[in-house]
């Protein structure tokens, strides 16, 4: 059936109302949320209107029922919004928000439900053994958000202590809490007095407090102080999951890490595995340093750079460093001493050793830092190298000495079994059938190893000889001239480090016959150099001049006399001048023009305008004293020849 709705109160000028009717005002009054004073007002117009006791009497207890009905109302709303704000912090943890914002919702509802001044929220530090302020609303002194509080002093300490709630009307004025100047003052500055305080319980461990407080006198009933409780566990909820997720995360964290690491080091051991591979493969077909360093820069990236045993690059890797650490020296030292790479920023040197001796070193450049895994392939990668360089030395000492057997062989009086020889010759890639130059140097003696070392080398790569006979170091070397093969050694020794070297050539030697009176007249010539003063120098008998005459083994006279006087001579044949004659009389006046002119017959300065073209022909320096007895030498020697220039 449909609500009647109840019929509004009328004036008293409209007369007495009749008893129900009076009791009806009553619903109204519920049904209009009036307050408790409201509900006198039935009463006293009944009162008024001259109502028996009875009647009275009938009022009042309907009044009493009426205000009891209102406060069974508010209550259930009171215990609706509590539902609900239980309900939403629920809502929150579920939704796995934030535990600030979880804990700071759980103090807000707090404040409201209980209708107070500031509600706030404290957790137990043990690492410092004190309790401090998580959470605060409704607050505005700053020294009470800051407030940090000894274990077990104030509300809140015993609270703690005991893990049950305490409440007070009065803070300063309550004995059972133990009070300190700290906590008084932020109190005081909060202008707080009636406090109420919950435990916040993990299992059986009090982590922390949550708080409800007035700044004027109050009375916390039981309902309250199971509202703040309901909110406390909620809390404790909130950061026991917190902890718990943080937890989960961290675990996480820590697989996370684990597998990369386990990832990382699969990496690093297929990397090596790879690497040792490599080498292995390098050894075994007689690779190079170069397949060394590429098979690095494969496995690790960057870019590398084998050095000399004084630090120096020598012989770039694949993608070479464009330049070396700052003190490459110095880093491979200390990489030889501590037998371990040396990072210097983004350059990691590794030694190349063999016992106690530093062959080299290689040197890493890479951006990025390199780990342990990857410094030991650096550092088996400098085994290596130096397992190819012993065999590279090993490899070249065994055949230099070969050489060196051969070499001294042919130089030796009484050649036996040219054949023999050839083949000797032949096994080390030499053709001793081709026309060699034969060069003598002569360097001190504290030199010879390292000169001898580069004149291996160099005979080596030229298909050539090379050995240490009477002292000195002795090359046959294919294909060259004795003058371009004596420059070409002087040039290679001195740039090893062997010093002052004095080079003579002979040649060209050809078959095993012709090498030791080729060997003869290269040590003639070196000889001559040293008696010069033309130490550190080097010739062939042909570019000694005159002198290679006397040291030379059946030197060619008219190539002499062509190479001396030929631009004079060949000037007279096509001109029919006498610049041949003018000279001879030049030198038999003892270089004197006018007794020259006189014993010509001709005016002086027909001397002097011919002395200057002999000049232009042979070059301004004819006229020196070395010079001069060249061109006297070859004068003589073209009159007893009668050398044809052309």
């Amino acid at each position: 059936m449909p609500v009647v709705p109840p019929s509004p109160p009328v004036p008293d000028r409209d007369g007495p109302r009749p008893a129900v009717g009076r009791a009806a005002e009553y619903f109204e009054l519920l049904l209009g949320d009036a307050a408790a004073i409201e509900y006198e007002r039935p009463l006293v117009r009944a009162r008024a209107a001259g109502a028996d006791a009875d009647e009275l009497a009938e009022l009042d207890r309907v009044k009493l029922l009426a205000l009891e009905v209102r406060e069974a109302f508010a209550a259930r709303r009171r215990r609706e919004s509590e539902l609900t704000a239980l309900f939403d912090t629920a809502n929150d943890l579920a939704a796995l928000r934030g535990v600030d914002s979880v804990l700071t919702a759980i103090v807000r509802r707090a404040r409201q439900l209980l209708g107070s001044d500031v509600s706030y929220l404290t957790l137990n530090d043990p690492a410092r053994g004190d309790t401090y302020m998580r959470v605060t609303d409704g607050s505005v002194s700053a020294r009470f958000q800051g407030l940090r509080l000894p274990m077990g002093a104030g509300l809140g300490g015993l609270v703690a202590q005991t893990a049950a709630p305490y409440a007070t009307a009065d803070y300063f004025a309550d004995p059972r809490f133990r009070h300190t100047t700290e906590i008084n003052d932020g109190v005081h500055d909060e202008g707080l007095v009636a406090i109420l305080g919950v435990p916040l319980v993990r299992g059986a461990q009090v982590i922390g407090v949550l708080f409800a407080a007035d700044r004027t006198e109050r009375t916390f009933d039981r309902s309250q102080v199971s509202l703040l409780g309901s909110l406390a566990a909620h809390a404790a909820i909130a950061l026991d999951n917190a902890r718990l997720l943080e937890e989960t995360r961290s675990a996480l964290d820590e697989l996370s890490a684990a597998t990369r690491r386990l990832r990382a080091h699969t990496a690093s051991v297929e990397r090596a595995a790879g690497a040792h591979d490599r080498f292995i493969d390098v050894v075994l077909r007689g690779g190079g340093v170069e397949d060394v360093a590429a098979a690095v820069t494969e496995a690790l990236g960057g870019s590398i750079t084998v050095l000399d045993e004084e630090g120096r690059a020598v012989s770039p890797g694949a993608g070479a460093a464009t330049e070396l650490p700052p003190d490459p020296a110095g880093a491979l030292t200390l990489a030889r001493a501590t037998g371990r790479t040396v990072q210097d920023g983004s350059w990691w040197t590794a030694a190349v050793t063999v016992g106690s001796e530093l062959l080299g070193g290689l040197v890493l450049h890479r951006e990025e830092e390199l780990a342990d895994s990857d410094q030991r392939i650096l550092e088996r990668a400098a085994l290596v190298t130096a397992l190819l360089l012993l065999i590279r030395r090993t490899a070249g000492e065994a055949e230099n000495r070969v050489r060196g057997e051969l070499l001294e062989a042919l130089l030796s009086p009484g050649l036996r079994d040219p054949d023999g020889l050839r083949e000797r010759a032949r096994r080390l890639g030499a053709d001793l059938d081709r026309p060699h130059a034969v060069v003598v140097a002569r360097v001190d003696a504290r030199s010879r190893p390292r000169a001898l070392a580069t004149a291996a080398h160099l005979a080596a790569t030229r298909g050539g000889l090379a050995g240490l006979h009477g002292g000195c170091v002795v090359l046959c070397l294919p294909g060259l001239e004795p003058g371009p093969a004596s420059a070409t050694v002087r040039r290679e020794l001195g740039a090893a480090g062997a010093g002052a070297v004095t080079v003579g050539g002979a040649g060209p030697a050809v078959g095993p016959d012709a090498v030791a009176a080729a060997h003869a007249e290269a040590a003639r010539c070196a000889t001559t150099l040293v008696a010069l003063g033309r130490e550190g120098d080097a010739a062939s008998a042909d570019e000694l001049g005159f002198f290679g005459l006397l040291v030379g083994e059946g030197r060619d006279v008219p190539a002499f006399v062509r190479a001396t006087l030929g631009p004079v001579l060949e000037y007279d044949a096509r001109r029919g001048t006498d610049l041949e004659g003018t000279l001879e009389a030049f030198f038999a006046a003892g270089s004197s023009p006018a007794r020259a002119a006189e014993s010509l017959q001709v005016h002086v300065n027909t001397v002097t305008q011919r002395l200057d073209r002999i000049g232009r022909l042979l070059g301004r320096e004819w006229s020196s004293p070395a010079r001069a007895l060249e061109v006297q030498l070859a004068l003589r020697l073209h009159r007893l020849t009668r050398v044809d220039p052309g």
